[in-house]
């Protein structure tokens, strides 16, 4: 989904035709030679093929549905990308969140191609491509801040954060990702979405997560401001979030055992060991979902279905809750209330506060793995078949 939409239109990215794990088991022996001969010529690992999902070419288009009534107003073709690399049967090829500012679409696909469009004529203002070996397919989505358009490029070959101009796509500035511990590049990897903050006192910073660094720079010329080692965490995720009123980024490790940090970003240069940590959790922490913070409270929900409320100032846990289910999504506070979505169709929504109260659930049937958005009033959803719009 769109970062942000007009009144008139819901505008979301990405449509394929691919073999997919969840229905391989009911295609013919052909097909599944077909599949297997495919990945062999990329070179995949045999040991691997059960959890790789591969296409002989994608469609990646922008879609422009009517919010009323979901009609399907437009359909426009961004590219067709033949023989695309093998990605993990829980991603997909148009996996990162484009970002809507105006009537100009930035669409990041990752090594696919990242497109401006403008949304009123149809037309792509500009294109590029930036190269990368991702491992797994894209995840990072783009930023916009001011002319800046800033995505992190983190791939199995190379590691590196880059600024185009929004205008033009004209590189701005790029700068590679710090020397890592790490000798095997997929533990070099990373699919993290950067944001932007401003300390009391301080210049704005972009904040980009990655394996093993965590670095803040200044957007307009990609300088380091300062650097944090937070272990061997990798393919990371979760995206950074920033409490004004504590003053403190919280971050997720990563894969690997991850854990809950408390920064401050005030520092410079290597910060790492330094009293700049405030606090570290270091159980039931999502590898996927980003956390969430809801006034003094920070939320998580871990990959396998435990949910936890923390004291965003200390981080004293408040609470922590079983609530089944596999989760990609990040949940979303609108309207007082907090929803968390599975990867089994259930929707769960709870009261925010320091005790667990379940305000009510749905069970909606279909694979949910993209985090829901909040517009006008509406709950938009976004599931593995189709797109949902909920009001009351």
């Amino acid at each position: 989904m769109a970062h942000s939409a007009s009144r008139q239109r819901v505008v979301f990215t990405g449509r394929w035709k691919r073999f997919n794990l969840a229905y391989y088991s009911n295609r013919s022996d052909a097909d599944r030679r077909e599949r297997n001969k495919i990945l062999t010529d990329l070179g995949e690992d045999p040991k691997t093929f059960k959890v790789r999902q591969i296409a002989k070419n994608i469609r990646l288009l922008a879609l422009e549905l009517d919010e009323k009534t979901g009609k399907l107003k437009r359909e426009i073709e961004l590219t067709v990308v033949e023989s695309p690399e093998a990605i993990h049967a829980l991603n997909s090829y148009a996996s990162p969140t484009p970002f809507l500012e105006g009537d100009r679409l930035y669409a990041h696909f990752g090594n696919f191609g990242t497109f401006c469009l403008d949304t009123k004529s149809g037309d792509i203002i500009w294109q590029t491509r930036l190269p990368l070996e991702h491992g797994v397919g894209p995840g990072s989505s783009p930023l916009l801040y001011d002319k800046y358009l800033i995505l992190i490029c983190d791939g199995i070959d190379r590691q590196y954060v880059t600024a185009l101009d929004k205008n033009t796509g004209e590189k701005i500035w790029e700068v590679d990702r710090p020397e890592m511990r790490a000798t095997n590049g997929d533990n070099r990897k990373a699919y993290c979405t950067p944001i932007v903050v401003t300390p009391k006192g301080g210049e704005p910073q972009v904040i980009c997560m990655g394996a093993q660094w965590l670095m803040s720079y200044d957007p307009a010329t990609g300088e380091e401001n300062w650097r944090l080692d937070h272990g061997s965490g990798f393919s990371v995720v979760p995206r950074p979030v920033f409490s004004e009123k504590e003053q403190l980024l919280y971050i997720s490790t990563g894969f690997g055992k991850p854990q809950l940090w408390a920064i401050r970003p005030d520092g410079s240069g290597d910060i790492t060991g330094s009293d700049k940590v405030v606090w570290k959790e270091p159980k039931r922490i999502p590898a996927r979902p980003s956390p969430l913070l809801v006034g003094d409270e920070l939320y998580t929900v871990t990959d396998g279905g435990v949910a936890s409320c923390f004291d965003a100032a200390t981080g004293e846990n408040h609470w922590t809750e079983r609530i089944g289910g596999n989760y990609s999504a990040s949940p979303l506070f609108a309207d007082g209330k907090i929803y968390l979505c599975n990867h089994e169709g259930k929707a769960m929504i709870i009261k925010p506060g320091k005790t667990y109260e379940v305000v009510a659930e749905n069970e909606l049937g279909e694979q949910l793995m993209a985090s829901p958005v909040a517009l006008d009033g509406k709950l938009i959803v976004r599931s593995a078949a189709a797109l949902y719009c909920f009001s009351e």
